[in-house]
């Protein structure tokens, strides 16, 4: 393709930055999507956006597939073509969405791994009593009391948390702004930190974690710290942010069953992303089931 061709892709990823308001590594997943794509039409020899048609956008998908990429990647390949196409229409380069109407092979639904409760409590008891360990075990306690995203903790400012009034203000997906509640226990450990962040701190962050040289902690500092914890309590799996997210949003749905109170926590914009809660439900209820009613399973 031509440099004026390639020249809408970062037009694309301006708009994702600026006008949607995604996150660099949701930026970063469409380019390389939308490079795939590039990819195949040097070889097929399609020389516009213009000129690429349903068919092509098929058998796209139908190579994707046969080279081995899974279902769930296709599906978020064709995602990021129908979007960029949808912007190219906006923009009257092209007058349809070849990419529209076009689905990936299924894929199973694949549940995620969460830890019991037991397991979270070995978790939180982290040993030891310095800084960076007060900052470690505010961090994973509010990871567990508020199912925060990675980037929605990472940019956390220090105003952003009312200790009186135990709530925390984020920022989630698509830059929508939610209040959400923080748990005796998390807002304990949230209050020793600030007493102690202040002496590590650089005057010039608001950033409410910050690490070693005083700067806010990135995403990728987070997640080494959580998989550090969780190699020394030694928990048999590997722990990240998200198993965190997923582990609130389960013992919740268990202690509450209102899936509408765990979506709007979660900040979800669709019940149905919130929904693959009620199948863990469901395995924990099948579980206790199994291990106590009297016809659940043959004597032997």
């Amino acid at each position: 393709m031509s440099p004026a061709e390639l020249e809408w892709l970062s037009r694309f990823r301006r708009h994702l930055a600026t006008e949607r308001r995604l996150s660099g590594h949701t930026g970063s997943s469409y380019a390389r999507d939308l490079a795939a794509l590039v990819r195949y039409c040097d070889r097929e020899a399609i020389p516009a956006w213009a000129a690429l048609d349903s068919q092509h956008v098929r058998v796209f998908a139908a190579r994707s597939h046969a080279a081995g990429l899974a279902p769930r990647s296709i599906q978020r390949r064709l995602s990021a073509i129908r979007s960029f196409f949808r912007f190219l229409i906006r923009e009257r380069v092209i007058a349809s969405n070849p990419a529209e109407g076009i689905r990936a092979p299924k894929a199973g639904r694949r549940l995620p791994r969460t830890l019991d409760p037991d397991q979270m409590a070995r978790l939180l008891e982290l040993p030891g009593s310095g800084p960076f360990v007060v900052r470690d075990r505010a961090m994973m306690e509010l990871f567990y009391s508020s199912g925060l995203r990675l980037a929605e903790l990472a940019g956390l400012d220090l105003g952003d948390a009312d200790l009186k009034d135990r709530t925390v203000r984020v920022l989630g997906k698509g830059g929508k702004t939610r209040v959400v509640p923080v748990g005796r226990i998390a807002a304990e450990a949230l209050r020793k930190w600030v007493a102690a962040r202040g002496a590590l701190a650089r005057a010039d962050t608001t950033a409410l974690f910050v690490g070693r040289r005083g700067a806010r902690l990135g995403p990728r500092a987070i997640e080494l710290r959580i998989a550090h914890w969780a190699r020394r309590q030694r928990l048999p799996m590997h722990v990240h942010p998200h198993l965190l997210r997923h582990s609130f949003a389960s013992h919740l749905l268990e202690s509450s069953g209102d899936l509408r109170a765990v979506q709007e926590l979660l900040g979800h914009a669709s019940l149905s992303t919130t929904q693959i809660y009620t199948h863990l439900d469901f395995q924990h209820l099948a579980r206790i089931y199994d291990a106590t009613h009297p016809r659940a399973r043959r004597k032997p």
